[in-house]
């Protein structure tokens, strides 16, 4: 079996959705076949030490593409006799690639999460990603949006695969049960619409709070659940006060990761309307959440931007909407509280499909396949 040596900073654990990502990736492979070169975070020993591979960790809270790092990880590999790499996130740790492939790593792989696609809108960093495509074999994407922006940049550099995060489809479920969620936020029966992510201006909340009035209209005693903190936090609570509708729109706060499919299941419907911003700089690269709550059986209204609309089977399992348009996301989320047989008839089809085509185990069978060409 080949070795893999795993480059990478994103990894716990330090959080986030690129470390929650890779983690799961090499959960899956076997761990004979892995040693790790990461930074350090608060926690890491213990973190390491439940672990059933080798993780050597740089004295520094960031790797960096120095000639120090390299040393490190030319040793490990050799060390380890490791036939491929694979870096977390492909800049700016994978201009490390022309020095392993010296040192007899003949197959690397790096990943890209949806930023990378700013780095080549910029001149500057654009030719840092060139360089770093030209030295890996495969660069990976997390959706077909991200692919088409950074593929004329890469030309012909490198090969292009789609690598998406996946769902835990035994974590995140219908039976999950909302009924605590529901109860510790006052929210009764009341028709729900819940919203998990950052409080950023990309996500849209600020779209939700705008047109709530309109679902109320409809839905006098549905509630918006807003799951997540973040900067927009204290705009969002403003806006909820002059517009008269504090009793109607939830704020949990950061809440606990484990804690997460019980509030998808506390809602009747999941929306993100989520907008692009700065002239495509700010996007967003796929859209996990959307996948999360159609796999605990929830319909789902997504925005427009970047790889949200692949999340979406239209019409089946939620509705794509204009982000800008809180009368058009207002308008879509009312449709679905009015007829709560189709909205689960979607909530249904998008279990299906994350089981079909987003489980762990989907994208770790990708995963090994770019990891280890031979096998297709």
């Amino acid at each position: 079996m080949n070795r893999t040596l795993v480059v990478t900073n994103d990894f716990p654990p330090r959080q986030g959705g690129i470390q929650t990502f890779v983690a799961a990736l090499l959960e899956r492979r076997p761990p004979e076949s892995l040693v790790v070169l990461a930074s350090r975070s608060a926690g890491w020993e213990a973190y390491d030490a439940a672990l059933p591979y080798p993780v050597v960790r740089r004295p520094t809270s960031m790797l960096l593409p120095t000639r120090s790092t390299a040393r490190a990880a030319v040793e490990l590999a050799r060390r380890y006799g490791c036939d491929n790499a694979f870096f977390g996130a492909a800049a700016p740790l994978g201009l490390l690639a022309p020095a392993l492939r010296a040192a007899g790593v003949h197959h690397q792989v790096g990943a890209t999460h949806g930023h990378e696609t700013g780095w080549v809108a910029l001149p500057g960093s654009r030719q840092v990603m060139q360089r770093i495509a030209s030295g890996l074999d495969v660069v990976t994407c997390i959706s077909e949006y991200t692919r088409g922006r950074l593929a004329p940049a890469l030309g012909s550099r490198t090969r292009m695969e789609q690598l998406s995060p996946g769902v835990d489809v035994d974590r995140f479920t219908p039976a999950a049960d909302g009924a605590a969620v529901r109860e510790r936020h006052g929210l009764g029966d009341a028709p729900v619409v819940v919203c998990v992510s950052r409080l950023v201006p990309r996500k849209g909340q600020d779209v939700l709070v705008a047109g709530w009035s309109r679902i109320l209209a409809r839905h006098p005693d549905a509630r918006l659940l807003l799951v997540g903190g973040g900067p927009l936090e204290a705009s969002l609570r403003k806006d909820v006060a002059a517009r008269g509708l504090t009793d109607r729109v939830v704020f949990t706060g950061p809440v606990d990761p484990a804690e997460l499919p019980a509030y998808y299941a506390a809602g009747d419907v999941f929306a993100m309307p989520c907008r692009t911003r700065r002239g495509g700089l700010d996007v967003e690269g796929l859209g996990m959440v959307f996948l999360e709550a159609a796999a605990c059986g929830r319909p789902v209204v997504a925005g427009t931007s970047g790889g949200a609309p692949e999340t979406v089977r239209e019409g089946v399992t939620g509705h794509v909407v204009d982000p800008r348009s809180p009368a058009a996301v207002a308008g879509t989320i009312a449709d679905l509280l009015d007829d709560p047989a189709r909205a689960r008839a979607m909530g249904a089809a998008g279990r299906a499909w994350v089981e079909e085509r987003w489980s762990w185990t989907t994208i770790a069978g990708t995963f090994a396949e770019l990891l280890e060409p031979g096998r297709r």
